[in-house]
């Protein structure tokens, strides 16, 4: 049987060492690099435990950015009553992962890193303009999240890097966000699709600003920007959401499984972005932050 081995660096350089030998994988949580194992698709070499690192299991709100570290459990992130009420949305996807158990173990970045076009916290993460700050041989990179993954299965990490955690903007007064996803059973599955929204809006209820992206309709979690141009200039009014729809029922790419059609989650698409924006909009009506 084939040698393998444990590790748990306690420094970004020396994760940075042992991922780039062969055979390396990051356990975060472990609750789908487990599950690869059982299944054949993943037979690591050596197991590099980041849960050491302090940069990688920290939550931090700034006066300018939210800091949340790539391997922090989900549970402490849906726990969080601050984290809450700046990013609702967010919080909600975070709390769809797995179980309360799965929960205590499994990892924002994981859920990332994992490349699931279907994977919940990626549209929410795009929706609040979240930075992915990634760590490796040739130092410290950022880019969105919504470039991180680049095919079902991959992203752009490389030899020797780790993903770090993620930058957020802090949300300004009257900015708010919301995730919402279909799925077949009551709980505990795969998104159908999923739709975050993320607006803001000035002190007479108008939307100056927002995001939207969709999941689990096309290779990668995708930003939506001609729904976004529907929903500036409005107050989240039946026209303005009715044109958001259109706009991710048509932006969206997916494909027929056993879960959906093609058509029938081009339809959700919208559905979803209706109504996630129309939650957005809702609570960013009552979402007076201070600085």
């Amino acid at each position: 049987m084939e040698e393998i081995r444990y590790e748990a660096p306690t420094t970004l350089a020396r994760a940075s060492e042992l991922l780039r030998q062969p055979g390396a994988r990051v356990l975060a949580g472990g609750t789908d690099l487990i599950v690869q194992m059982r299944t054949g698709r993943a037979m690591p070499s050596v197991f590099v435990d980041v849960k050491r690192i302090p940069e990688l299991t920290t939550l931090r709100i700034g006066p300018a950015l939210i800091w949340l570290g790539a391997a922090l459990p989900a549970a402490l992130i849906v726990e969080n009553a601050e984290l809450a009420r700046r990013l609702p949305g967010l919080v909600e996807a975070v709390d769809l992962i797995g179980s309360t158990q799965i929960q205590g173990r499994a990892s924002l970045g994981g859920n990332l890193c994992n490349s699931s076009p279907a994977a919940d916290t990626v549209p929410a993460l795009i929706a609040v303009a979240a930075v992915c700050v990634i760590s490796g041989p040739e130092g410290e990179r950022r880019i969105p999240v919504e470039s991180f993954n680049t095919a079902p299965g991959k992203n752009v990490l490389r030899p020797g890097e780790l993903l770090v955690g993620f930058e957020i903007p802090l949300p300004a007064a009257r900015t708010a966000d919301a995730y919402l996803r279909f799925i077949p059973r009551t709980e505990m599955d795969i998104a159908v699709v999923g739709a975050g929204v993320s607006v803001t809006l000035d002190a007479n209820g108008v939307c100056t600003h927002a995001r939207v992206a969709l999941g689990a309709v096309a290779p990668t979690a995708i930003p939506v920007p001609t729904a976004v141009a529907a929903l500036l200039g409005s107050r989240g009014d039946d026209t303005a959401l009715a044109r958001a729809a259109a706009a991710s029922s048509a932006a969206a790419t997916p494909i027929s499984d056993k879960r959906g059609t093609v058509e029938y989650r081009r339809k959700i698409s919208g559905v979803l972005t209706r109504r996630a924006a129309a939650a957005a909009f809702e609570r960013a009506r009552g979402a007076v932050k201070s600085p």
